[in-house]
């Protein structure tokens, strides 16, 4: 029984974290958000009736469609433009993402694999739903038991995003020009205070990708168990180990923990409509799921 409960409530994280694409979604009525062509994300109407006002940046609507301007035929010339836009934006009350400027550039591209086709503010691809990119760190031990414990952090309550839940070891967005190896690196850095060397030592499980826009690469990496005496905290206000997930926890986390589950099979899908597509988890119904025994502490 418990393990059926456990499954459904897994099902639940993972419809709404492609809720997106499910039927009955607001996505038959936002645009395609298209540069040269080629498809960088989805524009909701309100968004769309705002960047009317600028219609030498952006075209209006056709065929489904919202795109630059012809002339704007450069990487640099299309990010200069659209930041000017988003910058007369941040005085629109009903854009509260944009009050939590961030001074942050981030790539915008088809795929992650493609060529940039321009840079935009952090808190403004949420309104284009440009798809961004981050690393999420699951830090665990073993003992000699071989009993595994995973390190999740709270967030800060002043956070400006997800404040107060519970989240992964370290985590962070990959910023315009910078690669995965030097955000993992930074961001254990920064959050965890983890030696470059050891972070170095972190592997890569899957991709997940969470509702419209966001797409991040659990990485997962074990700790020597004396490291965890030396292990403080910068950035999150508290971190402990946690043998099982919580209702408050960051659903991006949920699944990146899910994600390590999974990979080291310590949790087992037995259903054929469970299947991976291009590394991304998609599940159509409950799967069966057997669950480890986990000793109580």
């Amino acid at each position: 029984m418990a393990s059926c409960c456990w499954a459904e409530n897994i099902l639940q994280l993972l419809r709404k974290m492609n809720n997106f694409y499910l039927p009955g979604s607001c996505r038959s009525s936002c645009f395609r958000f298209e540069i040269e062509g080629a498809q960088v994300g989805w524009i909701p109407p309100h968004v769309a009736s705002l960047l009317a006002r600028y219609p030498d940046v952006f075209s209006p609507p056709h065929q489904g469609a919202v795109t630059l301007c012809h002339g704007l035929d450069s990487y640099e010339k299309r990010s200069e433009a659209v930041s000017h836009v988003l910058q007369a934006l941040r005085k629109e009350p009903s854009l509260t993402c944009l009050k939590g400027w961030r001074d942050e550039k981030y790539s915008v591209m088809p795929r992650f694999s493609d060529c940039p086709l321009m840079w935009m503010e952090r808190t403004a691809t949420s309104l284009f739903g440009v798809k961004r990119y981050g690393v999420h760190i699951n830090g665990y031990t073993v003992s000699d038991s071989q009993e595994v414990c995973m390190w999740l952090a709270r967030r800060s309550h002043t956070k400006q995003t997800y404040p107060g839940l519970l989240d992964n070891m370290a985590a962070g967005g990959l910023a315009a020009g910078v690669g995965i190896k030097h955000t993992l690196v930074k961001e254990c850095q920064e959050e965890a205070c983890v030696p470059a060397a050891i972070a170095k030592k972190a592997r890569p499980v899957t991709l997940f990708t969470e509702a419209l826009e966001q797409c991040g690469f659990p990485l997962c990496l074990m700790f020597p168990l004396l490291f965890l005496s030396h292990l403080k905290v910068a950035d999150m206000f508290s971190t402990f180990l946690m043998l099982a997930a919580c209702k408050d926890i960051r659903r991006a986390c949920s699944v990146c923990v899910l994600s390590l589950l999974c990979f080291d099979d310590y949790v087992t899908f037995k259903a054929k409509n469970v299947f991976a597509h291009k590394h991304t988890f998609r599940f159509d119904s409950a799967p069966v799921i057997s669950i480890p025994e986990v000793t109580k502490q």
